[in-house]
């Protein structure tokens, strides 16, 4: 089936959830107007649903081949990359004096999860890029900043990370890729590197590394690391390309999902290329200050994947409504004529608003999220950046590791729908929950986005955000309970349950909170023994949060006597978050609380 934008929702969304009219005053933004949103949505519509859209199977079906160190790309990937590049997409969020559009990432964020929605597998290259592109412009020299910038961002190259070897995993600690210093400033590098996405391909004409190393006299541990550039082409003074970098392909690794996207395993100093043994690179910043500054990518990117989720959620919820509105099967539960939809019979509809209200709750997160992203860095008020910076910060782990699990059951419900069709390859249905799969894995499992949650962003401020956070739900949830009062019989149930789930979910947070922070002296171990289930906790109240807002803007709208069917159906998904989905909160909580009979149990049950 075709995708289609969901416009109404990004709208509503901005503009309803996220405060777009308060972004747009902010200084650095003058000139973004809301008419030129409205254009840049409505081409980005049309450019995800007409150019990138349509890759998305022959990703799956016709993965990149790899030939002697060389990759090339699907067939049409490469002419959907010139034509993302030749729009300006690469550009959106970044700044004007390097070649970009200077916008704020909440107007970004939709165009972003849109051509994550469109294709998964092609979006991967230009959500790298800008991670490439922001590190660089925070940390990297002047020199850095004018060779490789302006070229990222005209997608004329495209930028990896590089940190994950073999023996290391997700243990950065054990990195072990030399870079030895010359005596002409740079370093030559020799090592392996593994899952490097777009490691290489036939996109673009270079292609920029960022790669995690140690220099000979590095202390060990994740202190001994510092970050090096290491181009595939060698640039000349001259900004044109030289001599081929000792940096090769190995290989391309064999996935689940993601097919259309070059997962390689990368070379460097194996005596390949042209530009003599170990591949040239260049340190950046200070030394052994690497992986500080590859957190500035990886947060880019942990942002970034969880508006994966959510793209992939929506095109996953998209199918499965399309299918079950033309799927005949079965008569209705109440009786009928004959075979009906099966978008008629209760439990696929339940699966249908599952995974639209999910994939919703998620959304409205994020966008959040990147509006106080914006306030945190362009508001004059220096303590209004501050609570915002914390405030988006305690976000991101939410947003990349709840948007994924939840991509994943949304993309499960999906084959679900289809019954036995989805199952099956050719309906398409299977393929999203296989792309699904990886994103609660790659730039930092599930775990690893809990355990930063607790340690860095509950732990280290006592608290003080994940409680200003309650207190601003519970302002919604009086507002909520005056509204709910007034509202008509017919939503006044709906309105009541939501209420008063939001409310135990609230509670739940706030005991789980509590539990962190009163046993994390005592027994950290009980601590992080639910930090999964914290995250997911968070996530849930928060989404919940977010659906309780979007239903007080419906009933207003309602109140005032639209026709317009969007607020209804909104209200609805909304009423269902708050009876379906929000009592997740109550388990989830519970779960966090009991974290020392988790590790008693683990303790004893003989899997150490």
């Amino acid at each position: 089936m075709s995708y289609v934008t969901p416009l109404r929702d990004f709208r509503f969304t901005l503009n309803s959830l996220a405060g777009l009219d308060e972004i747009l005053k902010l200084p650095g933004f003058e000139e973004v107007t809301p008419d030129l949103v409205d254009a840049i949505l409505d081409e980005n519509a049309r450019f995800a649903e007409q150019a990138i859209a349509p890759l998305n199977v022959p990703g799956d079906t016709q993965p990149p081949q790899w030939n002697d160190g060389q990759v090339t790309t699907t067939p049409g990937f490469k002419q959907g990359f010139a034509d993302y590049a030749a729009s300006g997409w690469q550009g959106l969020q970044h700044p004007p004096q390097w070649g970009g559009q200077g916008l704020p990432k909440l107007v970004a964020c939709a165009p972003c999860e849109n051509l994550q929605a469109a294709s998964l597998a092609f979006s991967l290259c230009p959500m790298l890029t800008d991670g490439v592109i922001e590190a660089l412009l925070t940390v990297g020299s002047d020199a850095q900043r004018q060779t490789y910038v302006p070229n990222l961002i005209s997608g004329k190259w495209t930028g990896t990370m590089n940190l994950t070897e073999s023996q290391a995993g997700s243990d950065l600690a054990q990195v072990t890729t030399r870079a030895v210093p010359q005596s002409d400033g740079t370093y030559r590098l020799s090592g392996q590197k593994i899952f490097i996405t777009y490691g290489d391909h036939d996109l673009a004409e270079n292609i920029i590394h960022l790669v995690l190393a140690r220099t000979p006299d590095a202390p060990a541990g994740v202190k001994g690391i510092s970050l090096f550039i290491v181009p595939k082409f060698l640039v000349n003074e001259d900004g044109s390309l030289g001599a081929r970098n000792d940096v090769w392909c190995a290989s391309l690794e064999h996935k689940l999902g993601i097919h259309g996207s070059p997962t390689a395993v990368l070379l460097y100093g194996s005596g390949k290329g042209e530009a003599g043994e170990g591949a040239v690179g260049y340190l950046v910043g200070e030394a052994n200050r690497g992986l500080e500054y590859m957190f500035i990518m990886m947060n880019a990117a942990r942002f970034g994947v969880g508006q994966q989720g959510i793209g992939i959620s929506e095109r996953a919820y998209q199918h499965a409504l399309a299918y079950a509105q033309e799927r005949i099967q079965g008569r209705a539960i109440e009786g009928s004529a004959g075979p009906v939809a099966i978008v008629n019979h209760p439990d696929v509809q339940r699966m249908l608003l599952t995974m639209r209200g999910l994939t919703e709750a998620a959304r409205a997160v994020s966008f959040v999220a990147a509006a106080a992203h914006d306030k945190g860095t362009h508001h004059p008020d220096a303590a209004v950046r501050s609570r915002n910076r914390a405030f988006y910060e305690y976000l991101v782990p939410i947003v990349k590791g709840f948007s994924t699990e939840s991509a994943v059951e949304v993309a499960s419900l999906g084959v679900q729908v289809h019954g036995g069709m989805g199952f099956i390859e050719e309906t398409g249905a299977a393929q999203y929950y296989r792309d699904a799969r990886i994103l609660p894995i790659y730039e930092g499992t599930t775990a690893i986005q809990a355990n930063d949650l607790v340690g860095r962003k509950t732990l280290r401020d006592g608290g003080a955000t994940a409680y200003a956070c309650i207190a601003a739900m519970r302002d919604t949830l009086q507002t909520l309970h005056t509204v709910a009062a007034r509202a008509e019989p017919s939503d006044r149930a709906g309105l009541n349950l939501l209420r008063d789930n939001l409310d135990l979910g609230i509670q739940a947070y706030e005991a789980a909170v509590a539990f962190i922070l009163q046993h994390a002296q005592s027994n950290i171990r009980a601590v992080f023994a639910g930090s999964v289930p914290y995250l997911m906790l968070a996530g849930i109240v928060h989404g919940g949060w977010q659906m309780a807002r979007a239903a007080l803007v419906c009933q207003q709208k309602l109140t005032e006597g639209t026709t317009d069917p969007f607020y209804r159906s909104k209200l609805s998904t909304a009423l269902f978050y708050g009876a379906q989905i929000l009592p997740r909160a109550l388990a989830l909580s519970s779960s966090v609380r009991a974290g020392d009979v988790a590790d008693s149990c683990a303790a004893q049950s003989n899997i150490a």
